[in-house]
């Protein structure tokens, strides 16, 4: 049974930091690419970042270019996100979420797993 857990969310002031992880079991994710997903109430969901299976390439949502970064270890199965210069706009639901084999994509629809998300909440 494939599982993917994210931890590290919370309450944090705005221009603090936070780093999620993404643990995930029941395969190898070696082939995948593994990417960040968030929803704000009354929202639809959003892509934040990913990050090919490789390591190679990495795309970022313009709104936290330069503030996010995201990484991984394969060795472990998991899936990180840096976020620094955090702003309220940024208060939402975040998902981790792994992509179809050797798919690298930005679209909820090239994603099969999910994890249950982690609520980030960032006040003013």
């Amino acid at each position: 049974q494939v599982q993917l857990v994210e931890s590290g969310g919370g309450l944090v002031q705005a221009g603090g930091s936070l780093r999620l992880s993404c643990a995930a079991s029941g395969r190898t994710f070696s082939r995948s690419a593994m990417g960040w997903f968030r929803q704000a109430p009354g929202k639809e969901r959003e892509f934040v970042a990913v990050l090919s299976w490789n390591g190679v390439n990495t795309y970022y949502a313009d709104s936290v270019t330069g503030r996010f970064t995201i990484s991984r270890d394969n060795a472990k199965n998991t899936v990180y996100l840096q976020m620094n210069s955090l702003k309220p706009d940024d208060t939402a639901v975040y998902y981790c979420a792994t992509s179809k084999p050797y798919t690298v994509r930005r679209d909820a629809m090239g994603y099969d797993y999910w994890g249950q998300g982690t609520q980030v909440t960032v006040s003013s």
